[in-house]
């Protein structure tokens, strides 16, 4: 941690001793840390330093032995298999790859992110019978992700030999599932 770090911990401690009962505002003790750290002198400040340089060596002597768990990276965050199958897209992912040339060609000077917001209410003019048929393809595409996802997990014959199996285009690729709830948990450390 930084030696700012360290003092508003204890900054916190302390009112948490004075008024235990009471919540804290984050933004009107945030602002009054930062003006108490401004007005410390330099030997008031040199105890924090101390506390940081401290955390710091316990830090690299913890990390020099470290090894992440299999099947992890360096960053912690898993490592996503190659061969694993893509996810499906979206309906609206499913209309984007159709629209998105024609969008382009209409507008030619457009942006990546004000071609999406076009593409995005496009979309939300659409009905809902005009949303059925990319909404049918997306659940195709979804069961057949599905069918590979059980080859893939049951060691079976999938498709990530099989060249066709990117059935769905360009499209974003997104997380498995459980990696965004294992981001969920690194982030909650």
């Amino acid at each position: 941690m930084m030696p700012y770090a360290f003092f508003v911990q204890t900054c916190r401690e302390e009112h948490r001793k004075k008024n235990p009962e009471q919540s804290v505002n984050f933004a009107e003790f945030s602002k009054k840390c930062s003006e108490r750290w401004k007005g410390l002198s330099a030997s008031d400040k040199k105890c924090f330093e101390d506390m940081a340089k401290a955390d710091k060596v316990r830090y690299n002597r913890e990390m020099r032995d470290y090894v992440p768990p299999k099947g992890f990276g360096k960053r912690g965050r898993k490592r996503k298999d190659p061969n694993a199958p893509k996810r499906p897209p979206s309906a609206f992912f499913v209309f984007c790859s159709e629209y998105r040339p024609s969008v382009k060609q209409q507008y030619p000077g457009l942006s990546i992110g004000d071609c999406a917001k076009k593409l995005g209410e496009m979309w939300s003019k659409l009905t809902q019978s005009e949303k059925q048929p990319y909404e049918e393809k997306a659940q195709k595409l979804r069961e057949k992700y599905d069918r590979d996802m059980v080859a893939y997990r049951g060691g079976g014959s999938y498709a990530a030999r099989n060249p066709d199996s990117s059935a769905q285009g360009g499209e974003e690729e997104e997380e498995d599932e459980g990696e965004e709830e294992e981001e969920e948990e690194e982030d909650d450390e």
